[in-house]
C-alpha cells in the first residue's frame, strides 16, 4: 500500500445489526472514504471483522484501530495481517496498541507491561516470525500519543495512529515522525449546531476515556488541566475532542490537523442523538475537504 487517501471513517461497530455494518462499509466506500477504522475493545475481535468487512466491499481500505498486542501473540498477528493482504488485495491495515490496564488487566487477566518495552518486543517478534505466506508491504501502524512512542512508530512501522488528540498534538507529532512516516488522525465530530446538545454527546462519549491514564497523560501533556478531566470534562475540553457546529465549521477542525501535517484523518461521526448509529448526513457532507 503506497499511500492513503486523505479521508477515513472511525466507527464503533457493536452496537450495529449486521445489516447496518455491511451497509456501513459500502456507504462508506460509496460516498469515496479511503479507509474504514473499527476498535478492539469488548466486542468484535480484528481479524474475523476485518475479514467480514473486506468481503462485502471492492476498493475500501479497513483499518484495525487498534488491535490490542495482548489479545494475540505476535506471530498470529503478522499471519493475520499478511492473511488479509494476500487474500484481499493489500486492503488491509494493522493499527497496533498497547491498549489500557483495565482492558489488559481486568478483561483479559493478563499483566500490563512498559508500554514501549512491550511493543518493541512484539515487534521484534513480528520481524522475526517464520511464516510459508508473504505480503511485499507491512500495512502497520501503531496507536501512539507520546515522543517516544511516536517515534518507535517512525522508525519500525508505516506510522502512527493517534487518537483523541487535537491539531496540536498533529503539528507535535509531525515533527516526530519526520516527512515520510503515515500519520492517520482521529477527529470526532458532531453535527448540530445545538452546543448544548453537541456537549451532552461528547461528555457521555467522553466518560469511557477520561479514567484511563494514557489518555489523561497526553491531555495534560496538551496544557489541559486536571479540572477541565474533572467531572464530563469542561466545555473547552469537550470542544477540543469533539468537533461540533455547521459541515462548515467542522471541515476547518479537519483541515487544521491536514495543515499541521496529517496525512489522513478518520472522521468518527458521533450521531446528535447520542444512540451510536450512523450519521449518515454527517458522512455525506464531510466526504470531501
Amino acid at each position: 500500500m503506497e499511500r492513503l487517501g486523505r479521508l477515513g471513517v472511525w466507527f464503533v461497530p457493536d452496537p450495529l445489526s449486521t445489516k447496518e455494518i455491511v451497509d456501513l462499509a459500502q456507504g462508506v466506500e460509496r460516498l469515496g472514504y479511503d479507509v474504514l477504522w473499527y476498535p478492539e475493545g469488548i466486542g468484535y475481535e480484528t481479524f474475523s471483522f476485518g475479514s467480514f468487512v473486506l468481503s462485502k466491499t471492492n476498493r475500501l481500505n479497513v483499518a484495525s484501530g487498534i488491535a490490542n498486542i495482548y489479545a494475540r501473540d505476535a506471530v498470529t498477528a503478522i499471519a493475520g495481517h499478511n492473511s488479509l493482504n494476500k487474500l484481499f488485495d493489500d486492503r488491509y491495515i494493522l493499527g497496533l496498541g498497547v491498549s489500557h490496564i483495565p482492558l489488559v488487566e481486568e478483561f483479559r487477566g493478563h499483566t500490563y507491561g512498559k508500554p514501549l518495552t512491550e511493543m518493541r518486543k512484539y515487534l521484534d517478534a513480528m520481524e522475526t516470525a517464520e511464516l510459508s505466506i508473504s505480503v511485499s508491504d507491512k500495512n502497520i501502524v501503531l496507536a501512539a500519543l507520546g515522543p517516544n512512542m511516536l517515534a518507535l512508530a517512525r522508525d519500525r512501522t508505516r506510522g502512527a495512529h493517534p487518537y483523541l488528540v487535537t491539531p496540536e498534538h498533529t503539528a507535535a507529532s509531525r515533527k516526530i515522525m519526520g516527512p515520510d512516516a503515515w500519520l492517520c488522525v482521529e477527529q470526532k465530530v458532531c453535527l448540530t449546531e445545538d452546543v448544548k446538545r453537541a456537549r451532552t454527546v461528547a461528555s457521555n462519549v467522553l466518560s469511557l476515556y477520561l479514567p484511563w491514564p494514557n489518555y489523561r497523560n497526553n491531555w495534560l501533556r496538551l496544557g489541559f488541566t486536571e479540572e477541565d478531566l474533572s467531572g464530563g470534562g469542561s466545555n473547552q475540553f469537550l470542544d477540543a475532542m469533539v468537533a461540533s457546529g455547521t459541515a462548515g465549521s467542522i471541515r476547518s477542525r479537519i483541515r487544521a490537523h491536514f495543515e499541521a501535517g496529517a496525512d489522513h484523518v478518520c472522521i468518527q461521526p458521533l450521531h446528535p442523538n447520542g444512540d451510536g448509529s450512523v450519521d449518515w448526513n454527517a458522512l455525506e457532507e464531510l466526504s470531501t475537504i
